[in-house]
């Protein structure tokens, strides 16, 4: 029996090989992190794309999951004869098949296609995407005249009252799509000979394995690598072209094969610690850098939302929105206190931040974040958005100090296998701080995703307030960890905090 295969089959083939065998053959090897996430932003923009192209709900969408696969591809083939918009019609061959994302009639019997993306631009692999939907659609009989990719519009801004026009901008690829009719048949030649083979093709992982995409069996192929104690992975910043090549033309996986003559200093610091299992701390030097921040100080840390489609009226898509802020400080005399901005109630949490984050940091003293440039860059743009407050955002933007390049600087541990993120750097300097022991939100992508349903209308008070303990913890754990860090590096042992 000839295998038909999916448009996201053609494309996993065109990304490796290896994975087009292991999803047909071993789906059950896949790992998806945040596929989930990534669909139902999908789902959103695809909604909202319908609404655009269909004003009129005239439109008919075609649910394969619910309805059969080959009663969608005869319902498909059946409403061509009409002039409404097709949703996710459709079309196979003996060879392949593809849903369109929609299908717009142009004149008696021709149509046109858009592919809605949820991205800000115009992907090299959307022209594979694209080339494959054309031609699958023609070679099953679709009198397609043209195909086009829509996609976000990053500098438009909502207007409010759930108006998106503007929100997508279209972008014709038909030409580029026609051009490749030679190409997709060879694809789907290819990707057959691949899936037919009755063990799967070697392929080592290497830069492929994260593009275009995040390749869902990446856990699978590397565990079926030889693994090094010492990760080259672990060497920081590798961008030097004459490293990558050498470590490239080596096949080198552990660090300890890198000559020092092809590292930076900061790369030799890593390796050198990391092979003699070593600590390396330069006391003086932080203590130093950080005489010039003395007491009372401020610890600041921000979460944030960046929505594909905005809800509130003038934000832009996939702006940083941010609705958290943890404030710790300490005094002169060192007495530890803490305050924090949460705001769960779904409407745009943007002034009511902006007015608490002034009058948090009304007191004197430097704020310490880490990696000055998320907060500082939130902040400036707030200050854009609200020009009655942005000389006291301003003058809090010229306060922040940033620990992130004297952790850098001045300390090292083997355990933070290259990484200076306040998760791996906390462990070493304070083991008794652990955002592992978190209940529920650990990280900034989870903060978001709670965030996104706390607000949502159908979540339970009682869901709500669960959802709101576990931000306040993550979020004020984050803050914290800077204060045992700032102590550590400025050498006040002194302060019990």
């Amino acid at each position: 029996m000839t295998r038909r295969f999916s448009k996201s089959k053609l494309l996993a083939f065109r990304q490796c090989p290896k994975r087009l065998w292991l999803e047909v053959h071993k789906p059950e090897l896949r790992v998806d992190s945040g596929a989930e996430v990534s669909m139902s932003v999908g789902n959103e923009v695809g909604a909202i794309a319908r609404a655009l192209y269909d004003p009129e709900a005239q439109g008919i969408l075609i649910n394969a999951q619910e309805e059969g696969f080959e009663k969608a591809l005869e319902r498909s083939r059946s409403l061509l004869s009409g002039n409404a918009p097709i949703f996710e019609a459709g079309f196979a061959t003996s060879e392949a098949i593809a849903f369109a994302d929609i299908l717009l009639p142009v004149s008696a019997n021709t149509w046109r296609m858009v592919e809605v993306k949820s991205a800000t631009g115009v992907k090299d692999y959307y022209l594979d995407d694209a080339a494959i939907q054309f031609n699958v659609a023609r070679s099953a009989g679709v009198p397609l005249q043209s195909i086009a990719i829509a996609h976000i519009d990053s500098s438009w801004t909502y207007p409010g009252d759930k108006h998106y026009n503007g929100l997508l901008i279209e972008v014709d690829v038909t030409q580029e799509a026609s051009a490749r009719t030679a190409d997709v048949q060879d694809w789907i030649i290819e990707a057959s000979a691949i899936a037919s083979l009755p063990t799967e093709p070697k392929k080592s992982t290497g830069a492929h394995c994260s593009k275009p995409f995040e390749c869902s069996f990446w856990s699978y192929c590397k565990s079926q690598e030889p693994q090094a104690e010492r990760p080259v992975g672990w060497l920081p910043r590798l961008q030097r072209k004459e490293t990558k090549d050498y470590i490239e033309t080596k096949s080198i996986i552990d660090m300890s094969d890198v000559p020092d003559e092809y590292l930076n200093d900061i790369q030799k610091r890593v390796k050198a610690h990391t092979l003699s299992g070593t600590t390396y701390f330069d006391a003086k030097g932080a203590a130093d850098a950080l005489k010039a921040h003395p007491l009372p100080a401020l610890f600041l840390d921000f979460e944030s939302v960046n929505l594909a489609i905005p809800v509130w009226k003038g934000t832009r898509p996939y702006q940083q929105i941010p609705f958290q802020f943890s404030l710790h400080h300490v005094s002169d005399a060192g007495v530890l206190s803490h305050t924090e901005f949460l705001d769960l109630s779904g409407d745009d949490p943007c002034r009511p931040f902006a007015q608490a984050l002034i009058q948090s940091c009304a007191v004197a003293g430097p704020i310490f974040v880490y990696k000055r440039t998320f907060e500082a860059g939130r902040i400036r743009e707030l200050a854009e958005m609200f020009s009655d407050l942005e000389a006291s955002l301003i003058a809090i933007i010229d306060r922040l100090v940033d620990l992130l390049p004297i952790a850098t600087k001045f300390y090292y541990h083997p355990s933070q296998a290259g990484s200076w993120s306040i998760k791996k750097v906390l462990p070493a300097i304070a083991p008794d701080l652990d955002y592992a022991k978190l209940p529920g939100v650990k990280d900034g992508e989870m903060a978001s995703v709670a965030y996104r349903e706390a607000i949502q209308s159908a979540t339970s008070p009682v869901r709500k307030d669960e959802i709101r303990a576990q931000l306040s913890a993550y979020c004020s754990l984050d803050t914290y960890a800077m204060v045992r860090l700032w102590a550590f590096f400025a050498g006040r042992s002194d302060l019990q905090l």
